[in-house]
């Protein structure tokens, strides 16, 4: 735990100027990208020790992104960095106007433990790139993966201007944020934790970006490509073991198709990841115990039309579709983080809404259907923090998309330009040159205002 010399040593380093330079800020980003080139084999070791990932996956949903990110910042660092100039209104003429990206200061990271190098990496990238110190605050609970990424970071940074700090996450972070106050906390997890996040951070006025969970629903319409939304769905629900933010959480099926989807979810599941899950490269393992306890009590609720096999020492559950599962069951409660999926039929859109409704906001929605219409009615009548229409989860992917929640599923967003801003604080420049000066605008004011209602409107 950092005492508050360390929090002070960061403050008085980022008072010093040195992170604000352009030079200085892409040479951390390039820095940063070579040490991670360089523990890449360190990385897929310690993810398949944590959560079993394959290479390709953590390529694909850890490494692989957060190089992307880095080769992306680097490359459009300086036009990032460079102040916008905007009109300025006739009142201020001949005035000019501008908008500076100024850094926050000090900032907090708080990652989790289901992506533990992605999400703690891939907002580091924007707290850089915005020229700010920076103290990062690994999850506990993937210890492996948190061993390299501390050689990482310390290996190539001063503590001074990257803090790496490990430890219980419920002790640790609450003895920072009373003792010091940041210039923006940045936490992923759970709602429950981002609550007590927002409201330690308030004490202190100190702004917040909270990327949160929910429940994500997937709605496949009766017009659906079903064949196509059954690799997709299952794709993106059964990775990492299903321990994924934007996983689809339950399936909202029209009547008509429920059968074919079901059908079709059994053979995907089966293609992917064999008859046996638990000896398959391409399937994951729960993290802890606690978690493996959390996931098998949904296992008895509905009916299992597929799965519902655990190993408590792998930690191991198998890909499981639930049905006959009613909102007032945990599942239909929680947000499931797990390999278990409970697939509703809906006969009309107002029902399947009803249901979206009783969870609103949630971090992501998902609609499979072939109807353009259709199409703009669900996003339009679904309020979520991301979408995909015939797809799931992938648009995380997209740097040049924002990617957050709303309500509770969260407040702010990240990746490319977009982590750069959160990181920044938008500073209103305005200059006036002293060649004019009219007399106009200073007191006495008797007799100006037919004048002023002619400017000022």
């Amino acid at each position: 735990m950092p005492d508050i010399t360390s929090l002070n040593a960061l403050q008085d380093y980022f008072n010093s100027g040195l992170t604000q330079s352009y030079a200085f800020r892409k040479e951390q980003l390039k820095k940063l990208k070579t040490a991670i080139l360089n523990h890449e084999q360190d990385l897929y070791d310690a993810l398949h020790k944590d959560l079993k990932k394959s290479k390709e996956e953590v390529w694909v949903t850890e490494t692989g992104m957060v190089i992307t990110e880095l080769n992306v910042a680097i490359k459009k660092l300086g036009k990032w960095m460079k102040p916008k100039r905007v009109s300025t209104n006739l009142l201020n003429l001949p005035s000019g106007s501008r908008i500076m990206n100024e850094p926050l200061g000090v900032v907090l990271i708080i990652s989790p433990w289901n992506y533990p190098f992605n999400l703690l990496f891939n907002p580091l990238i924007g707290a850089i790139a915005a020229g700010n110190c920076v103290v990062l605050k690994p999850s506990e609970f993937a210890p492996a993966t948190a061993v390299v990424m501390k050689k990482i970071i310390e290996d190539i940074f001063p503590k001074e201007y990257i803090l790496y700090v490990q430890g219980d996450g419920a002790k640790v972070i609450p003895e920072m944020m009373s003792n010091f106050t940041f210039g923006h906390v940045f936490y992923t997890g759970s709602t429950v934790v981002g609550k007590i996040i927002y409201k330690m951070a308030a004490d202190r006025l100190v702004p917040v970006t909270l990327e949160l969970g929910g429940k994500s629903p997937c709605v496949v319409e009766s017009d659906a490509n079903i064949k196509v939304a059954a690799r997709r769905i299952a794709m993106t629900k059964f990775s990492n073991a299903g321990q994924m933010c934007v996983a689809p959480d339950y399936l909202l099926v029209h009547e008509s198709v429920k059968d074919s989807i079901i059908d079709s979810m059994k053979e995907i599941i089966g293609k992917f990841f064999t008859d046996k899950p638990e000896e398959s490269y391409n399937y994951g393992k729960i993290i802890n115990e606690k978690q493996f306890e959390r996931i098998s009590n949904y296992l008895k609720e509905g009916t299992i039309v597929h799965g519902g096999r655990t190993e408590k020492e792998k930690g191991y559950i198998e890909p499981t579709l639930l049905i006959d599962v009613t909102m007032n069951d945990s599942v239909m409660k929680d947000e499931i983080f797990g390999p278990v999926l409970p697939i509703i039929s809906f006969s009309s859109t107002e029902e399947a809404l009803a249901i979206i409704q009783q969870h609103p906001d949630p971090l992501s929605f998902y609609i499979y259907t072939s109807n353009t219409k259709k199409e703009k009615e669900w996003l339009k009548a679904v309020p979520a923090g991301g979408c995909c229409v015939n797809n799931s989860s992938w648009h995380l992917t997209n740097h040049n998309l924002p990617f957050g929640g709303r309500g509770f599923s969260g407040i702010g967003n990240y990746h490319g330009r977009y982590s750069f801003d959160t990181f920044s604080h938008k500073k209103a420049v305005m200059k006036t040159p002293t060649w004019f000066d009219p007399a106009i605008k200073y007191p006495p004011f008797k007799g100006k205002l037919k004048l002023f209602k002619w400017v000022i409107r």
